[in-house]
Parts: structure tokens; sequence; C-alpha cells
């Protein structure tokens, strides 16, 4: 495993995006528990990229047009209703005391969905990974899973990682009505120009 791997991982995913956005609300909203289920969901919505990039998919993603565009606009449609869900307190936003099973289940999947719903992801997987698989890798598709696998845990130590400072914060937040209202509108306005930023985005 070489340390420019590592390093290019991790200035990758510790770039905000919508994973980080995510979490970062779930964290606000739903404590420290709810950041960590938020996380987990959205390092399992990397794995059909993972598959996609392994099976070749991405490569029928990139050379699309129509494959792309619509994948992007399922995702543009996505974090749209994450903003208006966000507004109306029943999304990223909703403050809860306790998680409850079928709450963490929500959580859960709604991190699955925003990382699944990004083209953007099976794009990286398609052009990142190979870099660091040289011509004479013996067993290319082992070391693939192996990168692909240090790159998830490594993705869901950071958005934990973000996720429980966004918790540790939290009671400052609830206790102050016009500071939660102000960061739903701003988590509201960073999923439209995430949205934004995806539908502009060319393969």
């Amino acid at each position: 495993m070489s340390v420019e791997f590592l390093l290019t991982s991790f200035i990758v995913i510790i770039s905000p995006g919508t994973g980080v956005l995510y979490t970062l609300a779930a964290g606000l909203s739903r404590g420290s528990r709810a950041s960590v289920v938020a996380a987990f969901g959205c390092t399992i919505g990397i794995v059909p990229h993972m598959a996609a990039a392994i099976m070749g998919l991405a490569a029928l993603l990139h050379t699309s047009a129509l494959a792309f565009q619509t994948f992007k606009y399922l995702g543009v449609a996505y974090l749209l209703y994450m903003a208006w869900s966000t507004l109306r307190e029943r999304g990223a936003l909703k403050v809860e005391q306790e998680v409850g099973v079928r709450s963490a289940i929500q959580v859960t999947m709604t991190g699955i969905l925003i990382n699944i719903l990004n083209p953007k992801l099976s794009i990286f997987f398609l052009a990142f990974l190979p870099q660091f698989i040289s011509a004479g890798e013996p067993h290319p598709l082992t070391r693939m899973f192996i990168l692909s696998g240090v790159f998830m845990l490594m993705t869901f130590l950071v958005f934990v990682g973000y996720g429980l400072f966004a918790a540790s914060i939290r009671d400052h937040v609830i206790s102050r009505p016009h500071v939660l209202t102000w960061m739903r509108r701003s988590f509201a306005a960073a999923f439209v120009a995430l949205s934004a930023r995806l539908a502009l985005a060319d393969r």
C-alpha cells in the first residue's frame, strides 16, 4: 500500500461533498449514533460503484452520454429532494432526541442512495484505482478489491470523525432555534449547490 495512494485517497475523501454534508447533518440533528449510521450508509453506497468499475460497467457510463446523463439527473433530483426535505424539517435536520431502529434504517438508506446516485464515484473508481495497479500485477482484481476496501475504510473513519464533531456541538445548536433555522437553510442551500454542480458535470 503506497503512501501516495493513502494520501490521495485521504484528500479525495476529506473534501466536502454530499456524503460529508449528510453525515454532518445527521450528527447535528440526531446525535453521535446517527452520524455513525450515516457514515456507514454513505460507505456502503460506494460498493455499487466499486463493483461497476471492476465489472467494466463504469466504462459504459463513461462512454455513453445517455447512461451518464440519466444517472446524473437522478442524482440531481435526489439532492433537490434532500434540500426540500431539510427545509420542511423532515429530512437531514429533523431534530430527534433518540434514534430508533426505523430511524436508523432511514438514515442508512438515505446515505446509501446519496452515494449510489453519484455517477462521479464510478468515474473516480474507473480512473483513480487503476493508476495504483502496476501492469505486471499478477492478481489485479485482488489488488483492486484491497485498494477499494482501504478506500471504503478510510471513508467510514473520516465521515465518522465529521459526524462525531457535529454531534459534539449538537446541544449548543438545538438549544438555539434561530441557529437551527439558519443551519437548516444553509444545508438546504448546500444540497442545491451540489445538485447544480452535478448537473453541470461532464464525463
